[in-house]
């Protein structure tokens, strides 16, 4: 324990504290390093969850002991670890999590049907048709979140007597919704409400935009569709069209306009023809009548009708007989009745304008050079595009095929593959993000080495120079080593006159060599002098 005791003497507090710190310094910077390189990478688990649902799935990971964290004010973001990303979602989607705040046919499993009275059982049944439209709503693509509110008056005593229901919803969206697939949201409320009509239905997105009024009646949205129609003709068309120049001139080497004009009006015609040379019998009828005249037998008197009055009477002779036959016909005559009605909506005419960019080659300097396409070449896709749009000369069709250079040039580097080291160039957004945050801590590491450890490193060494040149053996050494003389050979002389005057000299060369000495730290080391001379001073 001496050697130890000594040099704990020999160093002096101040110079074990700053050792201390140093070391309490680096043990914590580099704990803190370690701990954020070995930390698992974290991903999003769940995003824009409510604060309910936030709640659910914190506890969820505190019960499965997973390391989890959280951002935003109210916790609306959790992060998990990213390999434990896919399970974790499987395994809450199986118990429901996250909810989104919404109350389905589930409320009905912890109710009590026998003490609830009809009016919550009215309230709890609309709750859940709400939650239940809510989730089929969310099912849909860019529709991040969606609430529901249906008004579903009371049943009247007369049927003329009652209200038609109405339905709104509100839905949170990544990007805009077709206006197919708003029709599509409006249709499936419509269905799952008893009396609800499609045009009853009002779709609003967080921005506050209307998708659809449910006030407008049956006429605009007629209209609505037609111009529905329009854009998807229009649309279709030119996906189309760009499909199959794309597979000529390259991708996003052309551009493609189409206008569709439609007829909107609605005509109804009705024709009727007959045909003279065809015939056909109907009906026949027959006829056929016959006639007798006689005397006087068959007349009516009195002294006919008496008895024996015609005892003596001759036989009455024949006068005249007649006969009368009569046939009658009737023919049908074919008819042909046509009725024909046109909805509105149909092409009335078209027109496409293909605007072409030319060909790029390398050239000399290597800079892409341009060339324009030939005019066989622009008829042949004009040819393309009209076959495409199914063109109509009668109608009055337009199909216009232009070569122009494009403003954008395309680089150089589209002409070559992308070879390995470009690949290795161009890596994800999650291996960016990590390389970037292990040279932030390299460079913290590097800071931290140079500009705190080394400069309290050397002054302790600095420190202990002098400490260690105090002895006379070490005096010797330094003088020896410093002016390239052999060591000073001290005879052991018993006149102790002697003795003290060689001392005295042997001290006077330490004082003068660790005065040089000191002058030389101090020419080199200006600014930790100053430091020592202040703290010297503060001392005293």
């Amino acid at each position: 324990m001496k050697p130890i005791l000594d040099l704990v003497t020999k160093l002096g507090p101040a110079r074990i504290a700053a050792m201390a710190a140093v070391t309490l310094t680096l043990v914590g910077f580099f704990a803190f390093v370690i701990l954020r390189v070995s930390r698992p990478d974290m991903g999003v688990l769940f995003s824009d969850l409510s604060l309910q649902d936030s709640s659910s799935v914190i506890r969820e990971l505190d019960a499965r002991g997973i390391t989890y964290e959280t951002k935003g004010e109210m916790g609306q973001t959790v992060l998990a670890p990213r390999a434990d990303l896919a399970k974790l979602r499987m395994d809450f989607a199986g118990k429901g999590l996250p909810s989104q705040g919404g109350i389905g046919y589930e409320i009905f499993d912890k109710g009590d049907a026998f003490s609830s009275t009809s009016f919550v059982q009215n309230v709890n049944h609309l709750r859940a048709m709400e939650g239940e439209l809510a989730r089929s709503i969310r099912a849909i693509g860019r529709v991040q979140a969606a609430r529901v509110h249906l008004v579903i008056p009371e049943r009247r005593l007369f049927e003329r007597d009652r209200e038609a229901p109405s339905a709104a919803i509100v839905v949170k969206l990544m990007g805009d919704l077709d206006a197919s697939q708003v029709r599509a949201i409006r249709h499936l409320a419509a269905s799952a409400v008893e009396g609800l009509k499609p045009e009853r239905v009002s779709i609003v997105d967080e921005r506050g935009r209307l998708l659809a009024d449910g006030a407008r009646g049956a006429e605009a949205d007629g209209a609505g569709a037609l111009e529905e129609r329009q854009a998807g003709i229009e649309r279709r068309m030119r996906s189309q069209i760009e499909e199959i120049v794309a597979g000529i001139v390259g991708q996003g080497r052309a551009r493609v306009q189409v206008t569709a004009e439609l007829d909107l009006n609605r005509v109804e015609s009705r024709s009727e023809s007959f045909d003279p040379e065809s015939r056909v019998v109907r009906s026949t009828q027959t006829r056929s009548e016959n006639s007798l005249t006689g005397g006087a037998e068959g007349q009516v008197t009195v002294g006919n009708e008496l008895p024996g009055a015609n005892q003596n009477q001759p036989a009455p002779q024949q006068k005249d007989s007649s006969q009368k036959n009569e046939e009658t016909t009737n023919y049908e005559i074919s008819r042909v009745t046509k009725v024909e009605t046109l909805e509105g909506g149909r092409l009335k005419r078209l027109s496409v304008a293909v605007l072409v960019d030319g060909v790029y080659a390398p050239g000399a300097n290597g800079k892409p050079a341009y060339q324009p396409r030939s005019d066989a070449e622009i008829a042949r896709i004009t040819a393309l595009v009209r076959t495409a749009v199914g063109y109509d000369k009668v109608r009055g069709d337009q199909v216009e095929v232009v070569n122009l250079r494009f403003a954008e040039t395309p680089t150089a580097a589209e002409f070559s593959e992308p070879g390995l080291i470009q690949s290795f160039l161009s890596p994800t957004k999650e291996e960016v993000m990590r390389l970037v945050e292990l040279t932030v801590l390299s460079l913290l590491t590097l800071v931290v080495l140079m500009a705190v450890v080394r400069p309290l490193l050397r002054r302790v060494l600095e420190s202990d120079a002098p400490m260690a040149l105090a002895g006379p053996a070490g005096a010797l050494a330094l003088a020896g080593a410093a002016g390239g003389e052999a060591p000073v050979e001290i005879a052991v002389r018993e006149n102790s006159t002697n003795k003290f005057l060689e001392s005295a000299k042997i001290n006077g060369q330490i004082q003068a060599e660790t005065v040089e000495r000191v002058v030389d730290m101090v020419r080199a080391s200006p600014t930790e002098t100053v430091e020592v001379l202040r703290n010297w001073i503060h001392d005293s």
